[in-house]
């Protein structure tokens, strides 16, 4: 049964170009939102974009904007005389999305601060390179520079040692950021909106692409990885492709060994890290593969629940049985090309069908005479999430960073844990057992869970799942993360769960979803970049594609939290709880959707080309002269040239040589067909010069530019500083640690986002069972019994 969208009714006026700006507002128009897309006469950019450069027949558009702008609306006003059809279009609104960029959004009275000053009822969401205010707030940059800044390029280690790191491919920075942008502009709805939202790509990249690098470093006094290695096996190809098998966990690698016949392999007493022990035995591990068909492979790993996925592509990705099975791509309604269902599902759907994207200006008559005044939200001075209760069963890196948003933002979050069976993250510290409490030093852990509370639940008892049960009763939300199996083994289905609390809304987050031939694979980020296509553009193209080995999770996180702002809606509206289905795959195919609608639209298969990308020529990492704090002459910067104005920047910022004044030069087409020869000249030019001298002179021309920075170096960045990104956490045993923050400033607050630190295990055993009901005599029973506890059980 389909209900009415929860958004239906709530007007989102579009100020945006690019992919961030219109992926907020598809993701808003799935979710019911009218969305007004404003264009300048000649159109959005986007209409005329195609990632291969393939031929848009005059008169029609982009295959990938006939995605983003499914189910949206287009009015054409120009500026300079169309001033009061936007202020009407303003005033009519709920909410604006806007990016810089266009020539309505650079007209003096159309800027984020001034349109939220003219119209303060409004949620003004800007989503910007830096942000609006802070010293790079004008620096030009791009998705790729900001990879670099962020220091997600170098990423959890990606790459070869032998060549310049790499990027993760397919613009996946714009995807996350417009993610973010919805949630937040979706959470500033739930306190009555009348506020400016202002987003960072940088901060969003930290998080999206990067794994609390900054807190690891100074909580441990190391970097989580001090050089690029290949994972192994990671990406290998096999007889007749490509798999993708991984081990996040020591029982993983202990199971790789006896499924390639090689028992001899396991040493639990080893001294090397389960990663260095895989790469003393890469040779045999890849011979071992190269011998199976992709099939073979997968189905051993399968059995011995080893993570394992094909790595897709644009050609092959909508043919794999378990898309196949569970129907993940559609029909583009206008085009006819194939594209991602949504990202999440929902029970009832409530969930817009994709209606066709708008031609150019189609609907700018019947919105010159509109006359909406929109109804005033309630409006609370409280944090958006303040009064929701979250029971969050979720561990390692998707399930966390969905309910840290909910609890960042004021929502009562309780993490379960077990004593047996802890939170993942609390084990990958690489704190020796022998000391005190080594459980409670991880910052993964630390980064990812302050203002929850935790409580430990022996869910293997039926007296911890009673309990777990009476707690559902008090919530209104339910995460959890775990494969489908681990759940249904307890009997906590949503059925059973919607029996102890009629109206709740329970966010079930399993990699590769509920059904469908995949569902009980174990998912970590690498093998659901590799089954959505996103590993596929990572790397170099004579080489094996490298697993980007961060995006998964945390894309997953902001996606889960869209769906479940939605359901949250949906409950206020009818009263009526819903059952979100959140999975990782599908949250990542919605972000590498560009490679699937070019193939299919065009017959182009998109491929991976190391730093090169498709929206810049040149585009690259360049060598300079510098030591890294490593000992190795390691250090580089991305540069990224896309514009006509930016290459007369460069050639500016270089003194004008000789090379550079060719006319072959002069056009983009021109500089990606002679990009070796722009690479060899700027490659001297900046082996010559340190990262801030090169980052200096191009700046100053205009040229985006980045130092590629060691991800827990982001506290050095002067942005993230002047925007208070990172803020110090007391922790009772770990020492005062910087954690990241959200990646937007509000004119509503909050002015600080930490407000406890992340629990011991168990820590609020006692409070949460009081709240319960319980006596202190029987909580004592419950710890006697192990039932409950506050130290990790051997």
């Amino acid at each position: 049964m389909t209900s009415e969208p929860p958004l239906a009714g709530y007007v989102v006026v579009d100020l945006s170009t690019g992919i961030a700006g219109a992926y907020c507002t598809k993701l808003l128009a799935d979710g019911g939102a009218e969305v007004v897309k404003v264009e300048p006469p000649q159109g959005d950019p986007l209409r005329g974009w195609s990632a291969s450069g393939s031929d848009i027949v005059e008169g029609a558009d982009g295959a990938l904007f006939s995605f983003l702008a499914c189910s949206k609306r287009s009015v054409v006003a120009d500026p300079r005389t169309d001033a009061e059809f936007l202020d009407t279009l303003l005033a009519g609104a709920d909410a604006v999305v806007w990016t810089p960029g266009s020539d309505l959004t650079q007209h003096r009275d159309f800027g984020p601060a001034g349109i939220h000053r003219a119209n303060p009822h409004l949620t003004v969401t800007a989503i910007t390179p830096f942000g609006l205010e802070g010293p790079w707030c004008d620096r030009p940059a791009t998705e790729f520079t900001l990879q670099a800044w962020s220091g997600g390029i170098v990423g959890l280690g990606r790459g070869a040692p032998d060549r310049a790191p790499v990027c993760v491919g397919g613009q996946v920075g714009e995807y996350v950021a417009g993610a973010y942008a919805s949630a937040f502009t979706l959470a500033s709805r739930m306190r009555g909106g009348a506020e400016l939202i202002d987003l960072s790509m940088l901060e969003t990249s930290v998080l999206g692409l990067t794994y609390y690098p900054v807190t690891y470093f100074e909580m441990l006094g190391r970097p989580w990885r001090d050089a690029r290695r290949l994972t192994v096996p990671g990406i290998a190809r096999a007889e007749d492709g490509l798999v993708d098998i991984g081990c996040g966990t020591a029982q993983q690698w202990f199971d790789l060994c006896a499924m390639t016949g090689h028992a001899e392999w396991i040493d639990e007493n080893s001294p090397l890290t389960i990663t260095q022990q895989a790469n003393e035995h890469s040779a045999d591990l890849y011979a071992w593969v190269a011998e199976q068909t992709v099939d073979e492979v997968r189905d051993l790993a399968g059995a011995f629940r080893i993570p394992n996925a094909p790595v897709a592509n644009g050609a092959n990705i909508e043919k794999l049985d378990h898309f196949v099975e569970r129907a993940s791509f559609v029909v583009n309604p206008r085009d006819g090309f194939t594209q991602p269902t949504h990202p999440y599902r929902m029970a009832p759907d409530t969930l817009r069908p994709p209606a066709p994207a708008p031609r150019l200006g189609e609907h700018t008559e019947a919105y010159r005479s509109w006359d909406r005044t929109p109804e005033p939200l309630p409006r609370r001075d409280s944090l958006p999430f303040e009064g929701l209760r979250v029971v969050d069963m979720t561990t390692f890196w998707a399930g966390p960073s969905c309910t840290h948003l909910l609890a960042m933002l004021g929502a009562d979050v309780i993490h379960v844990e077990s004593t047996r069976h802890p939170d993942g993250t609390r084990l990958i510290a690489g704190i020796p057992a022998t000391e005190a409490q080594w459980w409670e030093r991880s910052p993964i852990f630390s980064g990812l869970n302050t203002n929850k509370r935790g409580v430990t639940l022996d869910l293997q008892s039926p007296t911890g799942r009673d309990l777990l049960r009476r707690l559902i009763a008090t919530a209104d939300i339910v995460v959890e993360n775990f494969t489908p199996r681990v759940l249904e083994s307890m009997g906590l289905t949503y059925d059973a769960v919607r029996e102890v609390r009629p109206d709740v809304i329970m966010v079930r987050m399993p990699g590769f979803g509920l059904d469908g031939p995949w569902r009980d694979n174990p998912a970590f980020a690498y093998v659901i970049e590799a089954a959505a296509g996103i590993s596929w553009l990572t790397g170099y193209p004579d080489l094996n594609p490298f697993e980007p080995y961060s995006v998964g999770d945390p894309n997953a996180g902001i996606h889960a939290l869209n769906a479940t702002l939605l359901a949250v809606e949906h409950r206020r509206r009818t009263g009526e709880g819903s059952m979100v289905e959140a999975a990782m795959v599908d949250a990542a195919l919605n972000i590498a959707a560009e490679q699937v609608i070019e193939y299919s639209a065009y017959g182009a298969l998109l491929q991976r080309s190391g730093n090169r990308g498709p929206t810049a020529a040149p585009q690259n990492l360049y060598l300079t002269d510098e030591i890294d704090e490593f000992g190795r002459r390691d250090c580089w910067v991305a540069v990224a040239v896309a514009t006509d104005t930016q290459w007369e920047g460069l050639r500016d910022a270089l003194g004008r040589p000789q090379w550079a004044q060719a006319a072959e030069l002069v056009t983009a087409a021109g500089r990606r067909a002679h990009h070796d020869l722009i690479d060899e000249h700027l490659a001297q030019w900046c082996a010559g010069r340190t990262g801030d001298e090169i980052v200096n002179a191009l700046w100053g021309h205009g040229v985006p530019v980045a130092k590629v920075m060691q991800p827990h170096r982001q506290t050095e960045l002067p942005q993230l500083t002047g925007r208070g990104f990172f803020e110090s956490v007391e922790h009772p045993v770990n020492p005062p640690t910087p954690h990241s923050t959200l990646p937007y400033r509000s004119t509503r607050g909050p002015q600080r986002v930490h407000t406890s630190p992340a629990p011991l295990l168990g820590q609020h055993n006692h409070d949460v069972l009081r709240e319960l009901g319980l006596t202190d005599e029987e909580i004592g029973r419950l710890e006697a019994d192990g039932v409950i506890g506050t130290t990790i059980a051997r």
